[in-house]
Formats: C-alpha cells, structure tokens, sequence
C-alpha cells in the first residue's frame, strides 16, 4: 500500500507540474508573441484580442484586459514570493537557529526586493540573465549531489517509469474531480495549483514571447512544452523518488516532517546525505536566486505592459514597479493572507484515484 501511495504521489506531482500548466504558457506565450512579432503589434496582451477587438485594443477596452493582466502578473508573483520566504525562513532556522516569524520574513522580502530591483534595472542582459545563470548553476549542483550521493539506480529506473505511467493514465487523472468519492481535498490541491499557473500565465508567457525573437512556431512549441516538462520531472524525480526511497527504507520520517511543517521537506531530505550543511546552505540559496529571478521577470513584465508594449521600459517604471511587488508580498505576510495558500496533506485512509491504487 505504501509503494503504491508513492506511485500515486508522483503520479499526481506530474499532474500538477507537467503538461498542464507548460501548456497553459505555451498559449499566453504564444500568441502575444506572434501578433507583436508577426503583426507589428505592441507585445503586450491586449495584442491577443486583436482578431475580436480590431482597432479597440488601443484605446479603454486594451487598457481593462493589460490591467488585469498586470494586477494578475502583480499578485501571482507576490504571493510566490510570500511562500518561498517562507521556506528560505525554515532553511535558516534548520541551519542556523533562526526563528521563523513574520519579522524575519518582511527582512527577507526586502533582501530580494533589493536584488531584483538590481537584476531589473541593470535590464535582460546584464542582470536577469546572469542571475538565471548563476540559479541554474546552483540548482544543477543540487541535484547532481542527489542523483549521485542517493540511491542512484532507483532515481534512474523511476525517471524510465514516472513518466510512462503519467503519460498512460493522464487521461483518468485529468478529468478526476472527486465525484464518487465525495471528498473536496483536489480543491485544495489541483484547484491551487490551476489558479496559481493561469495566474502566472500573463508574466510567464510574455517573459517567454520576450526572449523568442526569430523562432519558429514549431521552435517554440517544442521548446516551451515538453523541454521544460522534461527538466520538472527530472528535477521532481529525483529529490521525489529519493525522498520516498529514504522513507519507504523506514530511515527518514520525511513524511512525518511533512505532515508537521511542509516547508522543511528538502531539508528533512538532505539529513540522510552527507555534507548536510553545505547541502541546505546550498537550497537556501538556489530557493533565494530562484525567486529574484522570478521577482524581476515578473516586474520587466508589467514593466512593458504597462509602457504600451514597449519591450525596454524607464528605469523609474521598473523600480515602481519591483518596490510594489515586494510591498504587496510583505502585506499579504502580515496580513495573514497567505497562511492558507499551501495546501492541506493528503489525510490518511483517503480513496485514491483507481488508475494509482494499480
């Protein structure tokens, strides 16, 4: 039973980080992409509502459907950045003793505010593009360490496996919203996640339409769907697959560490591997990179939405505009509204989906 919980939390993992939410960005990307590009119009997503709106979309009409793109943009990444905080909190408490409360998050927000304001006014080149670099970088290490100092064999076999299974039962696990089990716990799950990806689409797929310049639309399906598909189910077999090795050995408890506090997960992991300190270290900064990479995409995005399209803003808008972020996650923080945004653990004895329980 308990090896096929772990094949059923993987299979539901893809389900939520896979095709679906690429797929949702490869649309938003896409189109913005090709009527700015090939049309001349302004990149921005008022320029999708071109064949409805016609001429519209440069006057009220335009400006309702780019504000509440950004307003979306605003949120998605505010909120985002509230949780990893979050989680950079409990990372320095594991390691150093550093309590986690409200007051230690508001200074780390500002810390990160302060480098993407940084990254986004140095512009695409000289500042998000070396810090994307530098994350990639980070995180590679991370996950070679696992994949190399964990159980290596069982990580490989289960990338062969994870994904034929996710592929074979997509279809059940797509379309399973709890009829006959009469349960709500997806609308804490699948629900959360849907809403966070359409809420990331407007940033995503325009930072995406932004650095495709001179692609194909064959170029750019294939590298926005499945390439980053194949790099997320690499990344969540790995740390997944070991972290359920560890547990289904009886070594770990990381389930039980979950249950209590899901934000210490990674590090509940990296206690059965050596070099732990290094190793958490190590996460706090890739968790730290990865987020001021997605604070200042995040900010260049509304940047040119609201410059009309204009694909190299002012100096002064992007600064309004990655303060106001971190003003916004600081106010969600302290004004509790993000003490719900994780989702409730899977509760114990509850009906899985038939395909999982095989």
């Amino acid at each position: 039973m308990q090896k096929r919980r772990g094949r059923a939390a993987m299979d539901i993992t893809f389900l939520h980080w896979g095709l679906h939410p690429w797929a949702i960005y490869t649309m938003v990307g896409l189109a913005p992409a090709f009527f700015s590009f090939n049309k001349g119009l302004p990149l921005s997503i008022r320029s999708v509502f071109y064949p409805v709106l016609g001429e519209k979309i440069h006057g009220f009409a335009g400006n309702i459907v780019d504000i509440l793109a950004s307003v979306a943009t605003l949120f998605g990444v505010a909120t985002s950045l509230g949780l990893g905080v979050q989680q950079v909190n409990a990372g320095l408490d594991h390691l150093f003793g550093i309590e986690q409360s409200s007051t230690i998050q508001v200074v780390l927000i500002t810390g990160i505010t302060a480098l993407a304001t940084w990254s986004v006014l140095a512009g695409l080149s000289a500042g998000i593009r070396r810090l994307s670099e530098i994350n990639l970088v980070l995180a590679g290490l991370l996950c070679l360490f696992v994949l190399l100092v964990g159980s290596t064999l069982f990580i490989i076999k289960a990338f062969g496996e994870n994904p034929g299974h996710y592929l074979q039962y997509l279809p059940v696990l797509a379309t399973w919203n709890e009829t006959y089990e009469a349960t709500t716990w997806q609308h804490g799950w699948t629900v959360f996640y849907w809403g966070w990806w359409i809420a990331w689409s407007p940033f995503v797929g325009m930072f995406i339409a932004r650095v495709s310049y001179g692609r194909t639309i064959r170029e750019f399906i294939l590298g926005v769907l499945f390439v980053p598909t194949l790099i997320t189910f690499a990344w969540l077999t790995i740390f997944g697959n070991s972290a359920l090795n560890v547990d289904l050995l009886g070594a770990g408890g990381i389930a039980r560490a979950v249950q209590e506090n899901i934000l210490v997960a990674i590090f509940k992991l990296l206690e059965n591997f050596p070099f732990n300190t290094v190793t958490s270290g190590l996460t706090v900064a890739v968790i730290v990179t990865f987020f001021v990479t997605s604070w200042d995409s995040g900010s260049m995005v509304i940047d040119i939405i609201t410059a009309g399209g204009n694909p190299d803003p002012p100096k002064l808008q992007r600064l309004f505009w990655a303060l106001l972020e971190g003003a916004v996650a600081a106010a969600l923080l302290l004004g509790g509204g993000l003490v719900d945004c994780r989702p409730p653990p899977l509760p114990r004895g509850f009906p899985l989906p038939w395909c999982c329980s095989l």
